[in-house]
């Protein structure tokens, strides 16, 4: 049995602390996970691994000698990148996350020129509204919009990401136009429940210095930007939302911005990818083109608003 392949089924359960944990992300059986366990145990003399019904952890020894896996598995690792970052060329599978809204709305021309450029290349992107976890479930690379939690991961910014506090003209004929902060009815903003139950707001001529916060106690709380951007556009409330989503609806009258003399302090895009090995060529080529496409002004904000 291949010794590489030893290792990696063997730190793979380290590292979850489950056989069919580590089966899924392998993409393997079971049994097949076992048995490589096994082998691997076998070909040393030691038993690596303390099985229950309940829970795997490591013994002694293989706490140890998974220490030395990982090194070694992620000096290949990094050889390989560095072969591959030196061909210049983006092969291979690039597995992606990125948000529903913004793949959506912004990203499918880029990917198809990107792909265009590189033939060699096959892009698996999958979209949702949630902070995957990239290590854990095997992505290559993550957009990601606001503040990054995740200090261990590395990151590029991508692109500035302006937020609007809008509502469509019919409710705020109903409502009234908000002259201060304080003018605002809290029960009739809208939630983003990624983002939290609070807007923090700043004089537009100062948009970095926070002045207040708004607390969101609307009747409708979602994790979808186009779900609360339904929302606003049909009168339920007002609510923070990027120009890449209502860009349109401001520049069209749809939905108009409320006190324009403050504003929500700018966010960004960012690219986060995993830490501890070398850019492949597939992951540092896409960075480039995201910048390339969406930097210093993204097209999204070519209006006036």
């Amino acid at each position: 049995m291949d010794r590489l392949a030893m290792l990696e089924v063997f730190v793979a359960v380290a590292e979850r602390g489950s056989f069919s944990k580590a089966a899924e992300a392998l993409e393997m059986s079971n049994s097949a996970v076992s048995k490589h366990v096994a082998a691997l145990e076998d070909r040393l003399g030691a038993r690596l691994l303390n099985r229950t019904t309940r829970r795997v952890s490591l013994t002694d020894i293989g706490q140890a000698y998974c220490e030395r896996a990982r090194a070694v598995l992620a000096d290949l690792d990094s050889a390989d990148a560095a072969a591959s970052s030196q061909q210049e060329e983006a092969r291979g599978v690039l597995k992606l996350s990125v948000p529903f809204s913004f793949a959506i709305r912004h990203l499918g021309p880029v990917v198809a020129d990107f792909m265009a450029q590189h033939p060699q290349l096959e892009v698996d992107m999958v979209l949702n509204d949630r902070f995957v976890d990239i290590v854990d479930e095997g992505f290559d690379l993550a957009l990601r919009i606001g503040e990054l939690a995740d200090s261990s991961l590395k990151a590029r910014r991508i692109a500035p990401v302006r937020l609007v506090l809008a509502a469509s003209p019919a409710f705020l004929d109903r409502h009234g136009r908000p002259a201060t902060p304080d003018d605002l009815s809290t029960d009739h903003f809208l939630r983003y429940s990624i983002g939290g139950d609070q807007v923090a707001l700043a004089r537009e001529a100062a948009p970095q210095e926070v002045v207040t916060r708004v607390r969101a106690a609307g009747p409708l709380k979602v994790n979808n930007g186009d779900m609360l951007r339904e929302a606003m556009l049909a009168g339920t409330g007002f609510a923070s939302l990027p120009t890449f989503i209502i860009g349109d609806d401001l520049k069209s009258g749809a939905l108009e911005r409320v006190l324009p003399d403050w504003c929500v302090p700018p966010i960004a895009l960012h690219a986060v990818y995993p830490p501890g090995k070398a850019l492949s060529a597939k992951v540092r080529l896409m960075i480039d083109h995201l910048v390339t496409t969406f930097s210093p002004v993204p097209p999204w904000d070519a209006f006036e608003g």
